[in-house]
């Protein structure tokens, strides 16, 4: 695979993390660096872990994984965005349980966002890449451009978040958007 190949592949693995921190960074309204850095990084670790994996279970669980991957992503996707959209509509300020503040919500957006990146794993174990040295390469670059899209998502949601969030809800624009990309990964 040529370097531009590898920078396209990452770019599009890492379109989801992006358009998850828009969202993220519109209901932050600041920079709040622990914060965003650990999305980032978390975003970053999963996008270079799930390639992993896939290339590691294309052995055993090749048919398993390209019949239930997309769906387990979209269950997640469906069910943080679908109480991101409860929340907004009813008001639930009590609970925040889908803040970007929450580590369990930041593991779970990396892993439903990244689930996809399976695919990119097997694709790689049936293309050559026969040992781990050979992937450190690929999986190094997926995971930094991933943190990195990910930290101009942020950047960009905080900067016109703050003027949108006066006259809609982040957070109810951030479930659609989780909702519309659980569809997108099951329908592909």
């Amino acid at each position: 695979m040529s370097f531009i190949d590898l920078i396209l592949l990452a770019l599009s693995l890492a379109m989801d993390c992006f358009s998850v921190s828009i969202v993220s960074g519109a209901i932050l309204r600041s920079w709040q660096g622990k914060t965003i850095v650990r999305i980032s990084f978390l975003f970053g670790f999963f996008q270079a872990l799930m390639p992993l994996l896939g290339w590691l279970a294309v052995i055993h669980f090749a048919a398993s994984l390209a019949i239930y991957g997309h769906w387990i992503a979209f269950a997640m996707l469906l069910f943080i965005g679908g109480k991101m959209i409860w929340e907004a509509l009813h008001g639930d300020e009590e609970t925040e349980a889908f803040h970007p503040h929450h580590l369990r919500t930041q593991l779970l957006l990396a892993v439903a966002t990244s689930i996809d990146a399976l695919a990119v794993g097997v694709s790689m174990a049936v293309t050559g890449y026969t040992s781990m040295g050979q992937l450190w390469w690929p999986l190094t670059v997926i995971g930094v451009v991933s943190l990195l899209m990910s930290l101009v998502g942020h950047k960009l949601g905080i900067s016109f978040g703050k003027s949108i969030a006066r006259r809609i809800q982040p957070e109810l624009i951030g479930g659609i958007i989780l909702v519309l990309l659980g569809v997108k990964i099951l329908l592909t």
